[in-house]
């Protein structure tokens, strides 16, 4: 009798440790299955954007150091890059940049930039883009 039910109760404890194994292995694959569409969805909120991480950032910083260091500044000037990016490829918004920075120098340099077509075109465009991003996100 007694010899029963320690035999009982070993086999108790083997469907428990079958149990746990089990309920390890769910519990795994369920850790697994988050990890993993939690990467797919990191992966897809930069899709369709061209603009490198260093990039955005240094446009934040200029925009935060022009209109303040909060973090609902952070937000806006966050917005306002990302509407940008909509407007103007990464090579254009370069380009742009460029130029803008470019015309501000005095001298000969800065000439050919404050008064050519092409130059003017892609300030006009760049600026056409942060007035929307202005309006939508400030």
């Amino acid at each position: 009798m007694v010899l029963q039910r320690i035999e009982n109760i070993d086999e108790d404890k083997e469907k428990m440790v079958k149990k746990l194994r089990l309920l390890f292995i769910a519990f795994s694959c369920f850790i697994l299955i988050g990890m993993i569409a939690k990467s797919a969805i990191a992966s897809t909120d930069c899709v369709g954007s061209d603009y490198p991480t260093s990039a955005k950032v240094d446009y934040v910083l200029a925009c935060m150091a022009a209109n303040g260091q909060t973090p609902e500044m952070l937000g806006r000037c966050s917005c306002s890059i990302d509407e940008i990016s909509t407007f103007l490829t990464y090579e254009e918004y370069v380009q742009a940049d460029t130029v803008l920075r470019t015309q501000l120098s005095a001298g000969q340099r800065g000439v050919f930039f404050r008064t050519s077509t092409w130059a003017k075109e892609i300030t006009d465009k760049l600026q056409e883009a942060q007035a929307v991003s202005t309006l939508n996100c400030f």
